[in-house]
């Protein structure tokens, strides 16, 4: 600690701190216009002056030192500062001081007694009005810095830089255009640091900044993907007039993305459901609630008096909260009799479930992400956070320009494969060979952890003996990846201290998504770098959705329990049963892919979809309309008319993420709250209410009557979960689990003294290599992978209700200039694309991001078809889809 003077009171303050820091230990407030905490000091604006030791410096730029003395307090020194304040004001037009403007400028300026008539500046500048979140008044432009360093070292897009000289300096979009045709991705950074109101938010948020106190602010934690970001709802007249990042947010940090930033505009869209539909006659028709839940349970009684318990099933949600999903399968196992409840992570995250359990023994990554941060290798493996995870991903780039060596394994060269040291480009579905490669370097060339091979882990002689098959030129031969880089790539991982290894949906979706997990995990057992060893981050999957950790957590899975307790479990089952009061079917229930089989074959005779589009999400959805259609019942708890709800004979209105109370779980296993900001639409209910609504009318009461209430309940029934609860996490924010005591703070890095599998050790995976369950040919000569873009999330059912439709429009196909060329495809053109399963329709994108016999494209516009294209094979271990690998050929459109 470092001890000196500020005003005459002695301050301590840590390492590192500066001036401003001191001054604001001691009770000093001083303006900063050209500092924001998140970034780096630059000190240009000069109006945080203070006296040290005799001198005048610009406080935060000026290091702490033992035994200084600091006057910030002194006539002169506050002349000082009024000064330089008033200078940067006089250069404005007057409205940037108006009694109005709420500024950090036009408040500094209250501060420092400059009266508003010190701004004389005339409007000369003019204005960009093009951006949907984004406007600039550059006549109130001061070129601080502020939002281009925001850009640039926080987000690590580079969009915004400074032009023109002197007093005309003004900062602009790089690409030098409009706003709307930047590189910008609307994370709102430089809205959030301007200090002037230059860069505001357009709308009843104008103005509005992390940094200003609000009493009408609620704090909850985003719905999108499964960062789990720190969010602050601004909320006027019932209405959300802005979200705000927290800046104490534990892992954004005071970071946002454009979807958790801006994207709420789909909450007042007209075409919210507000009222349940009922089908009649072969048409929805409004209905009440009473008439509408009446429908649902004579609906479930009939199922399961003509089919038995197993007649009926559920598919629950990651956009649901924890305590949804634990009520859902609750009711699934205790008021209907079966274990047929499954989420969305069978389609995106199941095979990391398995993979990690079966390696390390819990369904989770195995160390914070905070850890990241000392990372000196970040390996990222199929996933690209910068689109589909932006906070995570800005901050992998943060480490990587920070000196981490980034090696990047996708097959397309976007996101952080821009900035990698490295970039692998495996041919998709070769996930397992090219892991095998990176092991058989890391064990030929002697860069295992010996020690902690013998003492934690098993499997090395099998392993070992299996690797031997697979020489970097083998794989190179297998993969398309150099063998060179390969060695390459296995020697930065290998020589680090302290490794890290991140990745996304890239290496769970696919036929052999388990293995590709586990061969993955491979790494960090043979390099000692998971299990609190301190010699690395371990490895950490990104979660898609918001709370597709949390829902399997809860249980909302045919095979296991809340905790992870198997139904196959006796003593799982008996300490539900013990809880719950009623029985739990000791067989597990059906998967998702499963249920629509049953509903085809007519053995499934009720199906309760609860927050998903299945039609437009689920692969073959052709096949997935049928299953809809031939069975008897079929209730959707939707916020829009969604595809699915056109196929359901019963849609119940629900609220939204934003618009209900409970906890989710994010991709670091931290348990956070998530409250209420504004009413929902109508007559629309939580999906809580609803699931209590229907097993009321069944004669049933879950118990449990309030989410806080559900919570407890779960840590009753799972250990790992016993010490959480909504007022602890009230109290301190986040809490990881394990979590099994209200006093513990619950487990962050896994495994610190033994490994959670039945002998506590790691198991190291000697899956041999199998290829995908389709490849090109002659009739389908390119490979399609589907995924993410930067602007929308999963269907776009939130994302296209709102201005992310006018940043990205519609669903394009990204193709190599060389295959356009072979098939006669411009840039900008329709074009049809075939699979053995269906047919899409979508805009080409030629470029340079795949390589050439690949082709790329979202799912985010259902009505495009995609994922009318993609197979029906599976990962055989949890059957989540194949989605990453299929076989189409394309032609112009007429």
């Amino acid at each position: 600690m470092t001890r000196l003077r500020v005003d005459g009171v002695t301050v301590e303050l840590p390492a590192g701190a500066n001036l401003l820091d001191a001054a604001r230990a001691a009770g000093a407030e001083l303006p900063s216009l050209c500092h924001d905490d998140r970034l780096r000091p630059v000190g240009s604006c000069r109006t945080c002056l203070v006296h040290a030791d005799g001198r005048t410096v610009a406080a935060c730029v000026t290091p702490a030192t033992e035994g200084m003395t600091v006057d910030t307090a002194g006539e002169d020194v506050r002349d000082l500062r009024r000064d330089a304040v008033a200078l940067i004001a006089s250069a404005l037009p007057p409205y940037a001081l108006a009694d109005a403007s709420t500024s950090e400028l036009a408040e500094a300026c209250r501060a420092v007694d400059v009266g508003p008539d010190t701004a004389t500046g005339s409007p000369l500048r003019g204005r960009d009005d093009t951006h949907p979140y984004v406007r600039l008044d550059r006549d109130l432009c001061i070129a601080c810095g502020r939002c281009v360093r925001m850009c640039a070292d926080v987000q690590g897009t580079f969009a915004l830089t400074l032009t023109g000289r002197g007093a005309d300096t003004v900062v602009a979009p790089g690409t030098g255009g409009p706003w709307a045709a930047s590189d910008c991705v609307a994370c709102g950074g430089c809205v959030d640091t301007c200090p002037t109101g230059a860069i505001t938010q357009p709308g009843p948020g104008q103005g509005l900044t992390s940094r200003t106190p609000d009493p009408g602010r609620v704090r909850t934690t985003c719905g999108y993907c499964g960062v789990g970001c720190t969010l602050d709802v601004v909320v006027r007249d019932d209405r959300v007039a802005a979200v705000l990042p927290a800046r104490d947010g534990p892992v954004n940090q005071g970071h946002a993305c454009v979807k958790g930033r801006f994207s709420y505009g789909y909450l007042t869209s007209p075409e919210r459901l507000t009222e349940p539909l009922v089908r009649r006659g072969g048409t929805l028709t409004p209905a009440s609630w009473d008439e509408a839940i009446g429908v649902v349970a004579d609906g479930l009684r009939s199922a399961v008096r003509d089919g038995g318990p197993d007649a009926v099933a559920a598919i629950s949600s990651a956009r649901a909260t924890n305590e949804e999903n634990y009520l859902v399968q609750k009711f699934l196992r205790t008021v209907i009799g079966t274990n047929n409840v499954d989420n969305c992570s069978r389609l995106c995250h199941a095979p990391s479930a398995a993979g990690l359990t079966a390696s390390f023994g819990l369904a989770g990554g195995t160390d914070p992400f905070d850890d990241v941060e000392t990372a000196d290798c970040l390996l990222v493996v199929g996933a690209n956070p910068v689109e589909a995870h932006p906070v995570v991903g800005a901050r992998l780039l943060q480490r990587a320009l920070a000196g981490a060596a980034l090696v990047v394994a996708d097959p397309r060269a976007v996101g952080l494969a821009r900035h990698a040291d490295l970039h692998l480009r495996p041919r998709p579905g070769t996930n397992v060979a090219l892991f095998h490669g990176l092991a058989h370097v890391l064990v030929a060339e002697g860069l295992t952890d010996a020690g902690f091979l013998r003492a934690r882990a098993t499997g090395l002689d099998e392993l070992t003996a299996l690797l031997a098959d697979y020489p970097p030129a083998r794989v190179a031969a297998l993969t398309g990846v150099p063998a060179e880089d390969i060695r390459t790539a296995a020697r930065l991982y290998g020589r680090a201290e302290r490794p890290a290894v991140v990745y996304g949906l890239g290496v769970t979706e696919h036929l052999h998504g388990t293995d590709g997990v586990r061969t993955l995990a491979n790494l960090p057992i043979l390099r000692g770098a998971v299990g609190g060893t301190g010699r690395g981050h371990g490895i950490s999957p990104l979660r898609g959705q918001n709370n597709v950790q949390g829902a399997s957590d809860m249980g909302a899975l045919p095979d296991l329990l809340p905790g992870y307790g198997r139904v196959t479990d006796p003593a799982a089952r008996a300490r539900a049963e013990a809880v719950w009061g009623r029985p739990v079917p000791p067989e597990p229930g059906l998967r998702i892919p499963e249920m629509f089989e049953a509903a085809r074959d007519g053995r499934l005779r009720a199906l309760w979809i609860i927050g998903e589009d299945v039609c437009a999400t689920d692969p073959d959805s052709r096949r997935v309309a049928e299953a809809l259609d031939a069975c008897p019942l079929v209730v959707v708890d939707e916020l829009f008319l969604s595809e699915t709800a056109r196929h359901a004979d019963v849609v119940l209105p629900v609220a939204s993420w934003l618009e209900k109370d409970g906890t989710f779980v994010n991709f670091d296993r931290r348990f956070q709250r998530v409250r209420r900001a504004v009413r929902p639409p109508g007559t629309a209910r939580t999906d809580f209410a609803t699931v209590h609504a229907v097993a009321t009318a069944m004669g049933s009461d879950l118990g449990c009557p309030t989410p806080a209430d559900a919570l407890a309940e779960c840590g009753r029934v799972a250990p790992v979960f016993a010490g959480l609860s909504h007022a602890r996490l009230d109290r301190e924010g986040a809490v990881p689990w394990p979590c099994p005591s209200p006093d513990g703070p619950g487990e962050a890095t896994l495994y610190t003294e033994e490994f959670a599998t039945p002998d506590g050790r790691a198991h190291l995976s000697a899956a041999p290599y199998l290829p995908p369950g389709e490849e090109p040919d002659a009739d389908y000569p390119l490979l399609l992978v589907t995924g993410r873009r930067w602007a929308h999330y999963n269907s776009g059912s939130m994302t296209r209700r709102g201005g992310n439709l006018l940043l990205d429009t519609h669903g394009r196909l990204d193709l190599h200039a060389r295959d356009a060329a072979r098939y006669g495809v411009r840039d900008g053109a329709p074009v049809l694309v075939d699979s053995r399963h269906g047919q899409a329709r979508l805009t080409a994108r030629v470029g340079t991001d795949l390589t050439p016999g690949q082709v790329f494209c979202a799912f985010h516009f259902p009505e495009d078809g995609v994922n009318a294209l993609t197979s029906e094979h599976a990962d055989t271990v949890t059957s989540c889809p194949e989605y990453k690998v299929t076989a189409v050929r394309l032609r112009p459109a007429s």
